[in-house]
């Protein structure tokens, strides 16, 4: 009888481990059998050598495993997931937990230190037959003939003719030593004369032996001044440095289009390149160039380096969309720098985002949807004067990404609008401070403004038009609206009033870009006449006035106070008057009615208010705008003097109303607006500059 296995053998081949072991150590074979057949025979025939080649390259090939893609996210693992609380540990687990056999089967067996010398027999059926006239590199490819121009004009004007070329042997024997200097010997000097030698061979014939070397360098860079890390040149000036970065982030996409074009689709989505097997030898050069990257934007501080390595990586995206691990890595860091580098570095991190968002993989679109939102959300924690403009940026940028394909992000919108929902009745049921804490917070106050944002722009009236079909995302403009209305009812007090108008300006922004009727004065009149009639008289302060932008809740030492009292009355009042002013509403066939109550109400606040001998500015803007209101009514109800209406006249009616909507801006309350529109902006120019210590006073422009 044959000898029985030990349980421990047993137990290690039944965990999948031993298929794993087996195939990693006929890997290593392979490699080494490589290495020794360009080391030890150079003396044989060209034709031997390339059938060996090929026979490697045809195991290599076989040997592949193919990725099995991720599954989807469902809807109801999005609606589980808790908002506020997701850390950045929890987003990616979930993720790396459906792809973890992929990610160890397929994508960490690459090696930085591997030797990428079989990349160069690739190009030897290219020989001259891709040879780029540099007289035709205007026309052809006008971006990059001008960053030549710029920065490597000498490379323009060189003579190919006097242009030497070694011998077969001995730039055989140059990349064996480019492959064995990682032995640990000193490092050769990278110069001007290699970097400029390379960029020939790739700007003339489009060289995968000169981006093999160019890549080696690159990864130098990245590493080198780093321990145990195994280099292949040594870089001693920062000009060779910085020529260095510059030219890899440069070349290297053009190279690879070049020789492994992909296919960009009508809608903007692209496809990664097919797996020919040319592809497939240069993917893990492809892989450790694009893993060095990301490395490497960790440690950049310059940023238009930092901006250059973002807009060329993306150009390398669809070479490296079927690595799991490498996508996810690269989306990390561009969020991080998203929401943490300077204005024009994050729109550069944007751009790469929404150039990840288009591959046509719908898993990778899902990750960059959730990334995107959970980054803005913990960005969003405190807002000051100093962090407001980027977390606005932050919006609008990632409402765009969310617009790219509103049937995916349907569910994801829903799941979040969904969380926001449970919150509110959450805090409407226990009634706490703690619980009231959930809905008045600044994650709270975004969210919803950013959903207003995304609904505003991917439900345009406008757009809808052109269109001629509404929206997949309109049936959430309901839901977003009820919650919104029902966080302003959660607390009604005087201190709340900022969460009160932060809200009401989202969902203005929501009503005028979609038309849709949201009934915003009933709770907008409460803070005006509550303001107004107040028991007790405002006392004076020394106070600077509450900017309601930066505050959700007021500071206890405004309350009571002649200036917060101002403040408010003047800030809800323009509200009011921007909802009458939008087209909706003023172009209603309604309208005049629909100010009836509002003009009713007002008119009352103010005599209760001059009954008691307040007469401050706060009631010279009440009664502007009541003015102004009383005198739309009148110009409406002209307007709609010699027109035939009745309820069985559907048609004429909406004729009506879009005939009104095109002439709104001749009403005497649109004029009204749009004066405070350029009054406010002013103002809020002057503080700007108040606060980044420039000059308080504004030059006068022209209009």
């Amino acid at each position: 009888m044959g000898k029985t296995a030990k349980k421990s053998m047993k137990k290690f081949a039944s965990s999948g481990q031993l298929k794993k072991t087996i195939e990693a150590r006929k890997k290593h074979q392979q490699i080494k059998k490589k290495m020794q057949s360009r080391r030890g025979n150079k003396g044989r025939p060209a034709a031997a050598k390339s059938e060996e080649i090929e026979e490697d390259e045809d195991e290599e090939v076989k040997g592949k495993v193919s990725v099995k893609s991720k599954k989807g996210m469902t809807v109801d693992g999005l609606l589980s997931g808790a908002f506020m609380e997701e850390s950045d540990e929890d987003m990616e687990g979930e993720d790396e937990a459906e792809s973890l056999n992929e990610d160890e089967d397929n994508e960490d067996d690459f090696d930085d230190n591997a030797s990428f010398g079989s990349v160069d027999n690739l190009e030897d059926d290219e020989g001259q037959n891709h040879l780029m006239e540099l007289s035709t590199l205007a026309e052809k490819d006008p971006e990059f003939y001008k960053y030549l121009q710029e920065n490597d004009r000498e490379l323009l004007d060189f003579d190919p003719n006097s242009m030497q070329v070694a011998d077969d042997g001995d730039e055989e024997a140059e990349e064996v030593d480019e492959d064995t200097k990682m032995a640990g010997e000193r490092l050769p000097p990278l110069t001007s004369d290699t970097l400029r030698q390379w960029q020939k061979a790739l700007l003339e014939q489009r060289s995968l032996r000169a981006l093999r070397k160019l890549l080696i360098a690159f990864r130098s860079a990245a590493h080198m001044n780093e321990e145990d890390q195994v280099l292949a040149w040594s870089i001693e000036s920062s000009s060779i440095y910085n020529k260095l970065l510059r030219t890899t982030f440069k070349y290297t996409p053009i190279v690879l289009e070049h020789h492994v074009p992909f296919k960009v689709l009508s809608h903007g989505k692209f496809k990664p390149p097919t797996q020919t097997p040319k592809f497939q030898a240069l993917q893990k050069l492809i892989l450790s160039y694009f893993h060095n990257i990301i490395h490497l934007l960790e440690q950049l501080t310059d940023n238009d380096m930092t901006q250059l390595a973002l807009s060329e990586s993306a150009k390398i995206l669809p070479y490296v969309i079927s690595s799991r691990k490498t996508v996810k890595l690269y989306l990390k860091k561009c969020l991080e720098i998203w929401s943490t580098a300077e204005d024009s570095t994050r729109i550069a991190a944007f751009l790469a985002i929404r150039k990840l968002a288009s591959a046509t993989d719908q898993s990778i679109f899902d990750n960059v949807l959730k990334g995107t939102y959970m980054t803005l959300v913990r960005s969003s924690k405190s807002t000051s004067t100093h962090t407001l403009s980027s977390i606005n940026l932050m919006k609008n940028s990632a409402s765009e990404i969310f617009c790219l394909d509103p049937v995916a992000a349907y569910q994801h919108a829903f799941g979040y609008i969904r969380q926001l929902a449970i919150h509110l009745r959450n805090s409407m049921k226990v009634k706490t401070k703690e619980a009231y804490r959930q809905v008045y917070n600044w994650q709270y106050i975004h969210s919803l403004d950013f959903w207003s944002i995304v609904l505003a722009r991917a439900c345009d009236a406008k757009t809808e038009a052109k269109c001629g079909t509404p929206s997949e995302l309109k049936p959430l403009i309901y839901p977003l609206v009820q919650v919104s209305l029902g966080s302003i009812k959660l607390i009604t007090n005087s201190r709340s009033y900022p969460f009160h108008l932060h809200v009401i300006r989202s969902l203005l922004h929501l009503t005028r870009h979609t038309q849709t009727y949201i009934p915003i004065a009933p709770y907008l009149l409460p803070v005006l006449t509550s303001t107004l009639t107040s028991t007790s008289k405002p006392k004076s302060s020394t106070l600077r006035p509450l900017d309601f932008e930066v505050q959700i809740r007021t500071p206890q030492q405004y309350l009571k106070t002649r200036v917060y009292s101002e403040g408010l009355i003047e800030e809800a009042s323009y509200l009011l008057s921007e909802w009458l002013a939008v087209d909706t509403v003023q172009g209603s066939i309604g309208f005049p009615e629909i100010t009836v109550p509002i003009i009713v109400v007002l008119k009352k606040a103010m005599k209760n208010a001059k009954s008691r001998g307040s007469s401050g500015g706060g009631v010279g803007h009440i009664k502007t705008l009541l003015e102004r209101v009383e005198e739309s009514s009148r110009w409406a109800e002209q307007k709609r003097k010699g027109v035939q209406l009745a309820p069985g006249k559907i048609a004429d009616v909406q004729e009506y109303e879009q005939g009104l909507r095109d002439k709104v801006g001749e009403s005497p309350l649109a004029k009204y607006v749009k004066v405070q529109r350029k009054a406010r902006e002013k103002k809020r120019k002057m503080m700007e500059n108040a606060r980044q210590g420039h000059n308080e006073t504004l030059e006068e422009t022209e209009d």
